[in-house]
């Protein structure tokens, strides 16, 4: 195949991707609306089934283009929405609780949902991304936005779920709110361990690529913020015992904060980053 056939079968799979994404979203709505096994069952399956599409869509797309997947608008956005919803299997593997779904699907359908307005089209790298730190910056933070994502939806989760009745539903599928507590914390934790590393290997390309290891611009600058505010909910969450509800409005901001680095600095921000 050449590299423009891999590309349109590349389009053809997001595609797939997305409506599998959108089938999952509402299919966990109807789950957590109804309280039913089975839409929550067939929720799962289609969720698998866009994982596998969207996984495969960025392989050919990495073969198409002839590099790593991880250099613009469109490629980290759709990398993002990968990031969360691996994150997100793996942690519904670990702790099997559906109604999770319900929350971070619609995050991941709208992330992915943003990658589909941008151009993808394949250009040339210019030379600051020829670097082999690129996979190692990037990748770090596809985790750490995945984990952050999670978190942001287990968040939700626990705030919902403290206003609602105690009913079978949620003893079934929902665990208790100490362990959402719990199950936030981790995913914050991974994901702050992650972003530390998105700094230090951020920093250190920048030296080799502009001989500077920070220049304070607009994406820097918002990814510190980000570090700091999840510092500060590790710290007061160890230091003076922050937990529930308090943490878990935390996390809340933090993602948002998260969601404004990738999106609303890139639009609204211009830098030297505008390209990612």
């Amino acid at each position: 195949m050449t590299a423009e056939r891999f590309l349109q079968a590349e389009n053809v799979l997001f595609t797939a991707a997305v409506a599998g994404y959108l089938a999952a979203t509402a299919l966990y709505f109807v789950f957590f609306a109804i309280k039913k096994e089975g839409p929550g069952r067939w929720a799962g399956h289609v969720f698998m089934a866009a994982f596998g599409l969207h996984t495969l869509a960025m392989l050919l797309r990495g073969i198409g283009a002839g590099r790593l997947p991880l250099t613009n608008q469109y490629e980290f956005a759709t990398s993002f929405a990968w990031g969360i919803s691996l994150c997100y299997l793996v942690f519904m593997a670990k702790y099997r609780f559906r109604a999770l779904g319900a929350f971070v699907a619609p995050v991941i359908f709208l992330i992915i949902g943003y990658a589909a307005m941008q151009s993808r089209e394949v250009r040339e790298l210019m030379p600051a991304l020829k670097s082999n730190w690129l996979a190692i910056h990037v990748s770090t933070a596809i985790i750490s936005y995945g984990a952050f994502g999670v978190a942001f939806g287990v968040s939700m989760v626990y705030l919902v779920r403290g206003r609602m009745r105690e009913d079978e539903f949620h003893r079934r599928e929902m665990p208790d709110l100490e362990k959402l507590d719990m199950i936030s914390y981790r995913a914050v934790s991974l994901g702050f361990l992650f972003l530390t590393l998105v700094i230090v290997t951020g920093a250190i390309w920048a030296e080799r690529a502009w001989g500077r290891y920070w220049s304070w611009d607009p994406k820097e600058t918002w990814s510190l913020i980000t570090w700091i505010i999840y510092a500060l909910y590790l710290h007061v969450r160890l230091s003076r015992g922050w937990q529930g509800k308090k943490a878990a409005w935390f996390a809340v901001v933090g993602f948002i904060c998260v969601v404004f680095t990738y999106i609303g600095v890139n639009t609204l921000i211009p830098g030297i980053h505008s390209y990612a």
